[in-house]
């Protein structure tokens, strides 16, 4: 059965960072089960990654056409793959899916955060071996230093709340039409299944659900991005467009955007970009040609508006605001900044921070190409605005 995602982007590296790729070109248990550890483990909530064998790597990238794996080869790593996970501490399973892809076979093992961490794995697959806790350090499959292992162990059992399930809702809550052009529009092969499919195997297919098949739950992220009435669940999860008079504030109108996360964010932009696409011709003794700026540049709302969506606190009942006043827009989105990002850092201009309050909603977001790398936001919009002028 087909991923969730864009085989051909997850190989290029346009929607999954090349970090949380990991490819190779055989099948190194040993190694593998280190990955697979490290990616469960989720240190800094980016969302798991993804191991990718029958594909060299060069210097971090793929090395196309993949060399490809054989049919016998696939079937031994996957049985292989059912005892080694149980090696896991506690036991892993991650999402086992054998590609076609470029005329070659490959294996696409994605490791989404786990719900249990920290999670160990042995050191070797000897006898007697030891196990040790893994993570992510950029690209890399790491041991983690003394403070990073605190940091770790005092992740104990803390998901993030947008991969939490939600108890008060189920599976009857989602849209399978939602879900169904989701993934036509990201050109993901399991939108042709989803017909034959029940509810519960596309939502485990989608990690969008989790639990027994008795009880089989619903996960937040899901039904942010997909229930037939996400504000159901989450009555706070709205875009507040409101346009001030004047600085007094008690004259304005104000337009709301619901539904679900990614057709709010997109019917918000075109709101905003209709709003202010007039263009404003200035001209310079200087220079014999007139230029043409617009007040507000797209590209830096819909950077910004991106970001309030896939950074705010989803368990919080303040909405996200878009205050429009006649010399500037505020944008605020609760609760803040997830320390140690503070508002000392951003007015430095220091955005090499590695942490994050959502895992899952960038996932969505980068697959449909609102969003794109990490810590590229803010530089982004100060780009923008330098040169429409």
């Amino acid at each position: 059965m087909s991923l969730p995602i864009n085989i051909d982007e997850l190989l290029n590296g346009r929607t999954v960072e090349w970090e949380r790729i990991e490819f190779r070109k055989g099948w190194n248990p040993e190694r593998s089960i280190k990955t697979i550890c490290a990616f469960a483990n989720d240190f800094n909530n980016w969302g798991g990654g993804y191991l990718i064998l029958g594909v060299s790597e060069d210097n971090g990238k793929p090395d196309l056409p993949p060399s490809g794996l054989q049919l016998r080869q696939i079937d031994r790593i996957q049985q292989e793959l059912n005892n080694l996970c149980r090696k896991i501490i506690p036991n892993y399973f991650p999402i086992v899916e054998p590609v076609d892809y470029q005329n070659r076979k490959i294996l696409v093992i994605w490791c989404p955060g786990g719900s249990n961490r920290p999670y160990k794995a042995p050191e070797t697959l000897g006898n007697n071996a030891r196990f040790f806790y893994f993570i992510r350090r950029f690209s890399s499959t790491v041991r983690p230093n003394n403070d990073e292992e605190h940091e770790l162990l005092s992740m104990a059992n803390q998901v993030p709340f947008d991969d939490q399930l939600n108890h008060n809702a189920g599976l009857s809550d989602f849209d399978l039409s939602s879900i169904k052009v989701f993934l036509n529009e990201i050109g993901s092969g399991l939108e042709k299944e989803i017909s034959n499919l029940p509810v519960d195997e596309v939502a485990r297919r989608m990690n969008i659900a989790e639990g027994a098949n008795e009880n089989l739950l619903p996960k937040n992220v899901g039904l942010l991005f997909f229930a037939k009435n996400p504000q159901k669940h989450f009555p706070s999860a709205k875009i507040e467009v409101v346009v001030f008079k004047d600085e007094t504030g008690t004259e304005y109108s104000e337009k709301i955007f619901s539904g679900g996360l990614h057709q709010q964010l997109r019917n918000a932009l075109d709101h905003l970009q209709n709003k202010f696409s007039e263009q404003i011709i200035r001209k310079s003794a200087s220079i014999p040609e007139s230029e043409r700026i617009v007040k507000y540049p797209y590209a830096a709302l819909e950077e910004a508006l991106c970001n309030a969506v896939y950074h705010r606190g989803y368990n919080n009942d303040s909405t996200i605001e878009v205050r429009i006043y006649p010399n500037r827009i505020d944008i605020i989105s609760f609760p803040g900044p997830l320390p140690p990002l503070d508002k000392e850092k951003l007015r430095n201009n220091q955005f090499d921070i590695r942490k994050y309050r959502n895992r899952r909603i960038g996932e969505f977001l980068k697959d449909l190409h609102l969003t794109e790398g990490r810590a590229t936001g803010i530089p982004t919009i100060i780009d923008a605005m330098k040169k429409n002028g």
